[in-house]
């Protein structure tokens, strides 16, 4: 019997990005792994899910970086047919006064016990519409505001259109991941009129609404939210047939105060006038029934953001077995048979013998330095303590911070004991300033060369994602709090006994706990009170815990290694983050 027919799925799961696989790059980076290991921990946990995205012909980008650290972006090359099923349905949106038809592609995720989450990615690139609509699903997080604000259209709006022509009738829940979705919210609107035959639509069809609706925020920087002019809303009416007879459907920036929109087009040429832009994240915000941030921190901070709103928090997690390296995978297999199905059983590595656990990491070690040196000629030794970050390049999450003084760091790593780095991460092709960083981290390694060995890995994707963050010593991380929502690396980091080294901020607030899963950086730290800045504690730290730990109290490092599975590896997963979701949202 099928366990994958449309009638058999309550729950709809709309999400921009999504890492399915590193061969399909319909992801830029920790949003859609996010995306991918709770799909994959829903179909382990056979929770009545259907994904929906959209399908990057040309993924995020293909990046290339010279012998400076200038990068420059290539679409990416791949082999849709390859991975994904084309669908005999097909479902329409409007976009100004002319009509994109749409395609699905399948993807099945299946779980441990053969239980298929399907996946279904959206795609324009069809001979019914002209040469500029084929394109709109072509590149993530590409083009301008209305390229951008068309495939939301493509994903809200057109992805529960395509459900419904696939026969899924029975969805109950609407899960929204990041506001990019949010449009989802006006066509169940739109269904809630055709269900009633009218064509104002009062508080008890928004309610129905509301209440079908859950909504994951992952941004704490006001900024970082998705927001359109207004007049574009006018360009996409052609959607709705419907009135809204209510001051609670639509909320709109500003100059940071909230103006409620009751849904009457004609005024919007008025409206726009007025600098009034139409903002995702209020949308969702004020349609959904349920409301979470990904972290305990970031719930705190997006209820300030967002007073108005009940805001919960569930903190992230991610998909232990996809990112078990295969040591790893073969020493849980070993000593705690079942820790698929149950992640919390990882607390059961205490009982792993030292050098079992020290044999697999260093295979893991010996399996990531092959490829950095082979990719870059940088001739890491394996012996020497290998620090590693890779994150998307941007300028809070300060990938130099640890550059700040290089003359220190050249002294420490003489003095205390040598050390070497290996770094990943794209910048947006937008983004100067992390572009500049990238080339700020090649300049910092060219400087260092005699002391410290510095090796930057282009293309950062899940495949290299598993090889670094389980194959370094100690996982860095330096975001300026309170930017970061959550992060998941250091996640990734701890299935693999890997440390976290980390500014308190996100997640790593809750996972933190001093020597026993990692080191904390931050004035006023454990260890760092007398520390005058960041990058202080960092080389403070750095030379008279981590570095010595390594060398000389080997043992005390391991006791991190082990606390980094058995307290943060079987609590910060994706099956307890589904089931979470599953109790306080989905049911």
């Amino acid at each position: 019997m099928r366990n994958n027919m449309p009638n058999d799925r309550s729950i709809a799961y709309f999400t921009m990005e999504i890492a399915l696989e590193p061969g399909i790059p319909t992801y830029s980076g920790g949003l859609g792994a996010l995306a991918g290991d709770t799909i994959r921990s829903a179909a382990d946990l056979k929770v009545p899910v259907v994904a929906v995205c959209l399908l990057h012909r040309q993924g995020y980008f293909y990046q290339r970086l010279d012998a400076h650290g200038h990068q420059t972006e290539e679409p990416v090359a791949w082999a849709i047919n390859d991975f994904l099923t084309e669908m005999p349905e097909r479902a329409a949106v409007h976009l100004e006064d002319r009509t994109i038809h749409l395609r699905a592609w399948r993807y099945e995720v299946k779980g441990i016990s053969g239980f298929v989450v399907p996946v279904y990615l959206l795609d324009a690139d069809l001979p019914e519409n002209s040469d500029w609509d084929r394109r709109l699903t072509d590149r993530l997080y590409g083009g301008d505001e209305w390229y951008r604000l068309c495939q939301e259209v493509i994903l809200g709006i057109g992805g529960v259109r395509m459900l419904r022509a696939l026969g899924y009738r029975d969805l109950k829940r609407f899960h929204m991941n990041e506001g990019h979705a949010a449009l989802l919210t006006l066509e169940l609107l739109n269904e809630e009129a055709q269900l009633h035959g009218q064509d104002t639509l009062g508080h008890e069809a928004i309610e129905a609404v509301r209440e079908k609706c859950i909504f994951t925020t992952h941004t704490p920087v006001a900024a970082g939210h998705d927001q359109f002019p207004l007049e574009f809303l006018a360009k996409i009416s052609g959607n709705f047939n419907l009135s809204v007879d209510q001051q609670d459907v639509f909320a709109v920036d500003v100059q940071q105060r909230i103006f409620q929109y009751n849904g009457d087009f004609t005024r919007v040429p008025e409206l726009a006038q007025r600098g009034v832009r139409l903002n995702m994240t209020y949308l969702a915000l004020n349609l959904s029934n349920y409301v979470n941030g990904v972290a305990k921190k970031h719930g705190e901070v997006s209820r300030l953001m967002f007073a108005d709103y009940p805001v919960d928090a569930i903190t992230n997690g991610v998909h232990a077995a996809t990112w078990a390296t295969p040591p790893f995978q073969a020493l849980f297999d070993r000593h705690i048979p079942g820790w698929r199905e149950d992640n919390f059983s990882l607390r059961y590595v205490l009982n792993i013998p030292e050098e079992e656990l020290w044999a697999a990491h260093q295979q893991a070690k010996e399996n990531l330095l092959e490829y950095v040196n082979r990719e870059t000629n940088a001739g890491l030794d394996v012996d020497v303590l290998t620090l590693g970050f890779a994150r998307r390049a941007a300028s809070y999450k300060r990938a130099d911070l640890i550059f700040t003084d290089r003359e220190r760091l050249r002294r420490l790593a003489r003095e205390a004991g040598p050390l070497q780095l290996i770094f990943a991460g794209k910048a947006h092709p937008k983004d100067q300033p992390g572009k500049d960083l990238i080339r700020r981290i090649f300049q910092a390694g060219e400087a260092l060369n005699r002391d410290i060995k510095v090796a930057y890995l282009a293309n950062y994707d899940t495949w290299l994602a598993r090889l670094l963050t389980g194959g370094v010593d100690i996982w860095l991380n330096t975001p300026q709090p309170p930017n970061e929502a959550s992060g998941t690396s250091g996640m990734k980091a701890a299935i693999n006994g890997v440390p976290s080294f980390s500014t308190l901020d996100g997640w790593w607030l809750e996972g933190h706990l001093e020597n026993y899963t990692g080191w904390a950086i931050g004035v006023g730290a454990p260890g760092c009170q007398e520390c005058v800045d960041e990058a202080d504690c960092l080389y403070n730290k750095l030379e008279n815990v981590i570095i010595p730990k390594y060398y000389q109290h080997r043992a005390g490092f391991m006791e991190a290694m082990y606390g980094a599975i058995a307290l943060n590896g079987s609590f910060f997963n994706t099956q307890r983050m589904v089931q979470q979701y599953v109790v306080k949202a989905y049911l």
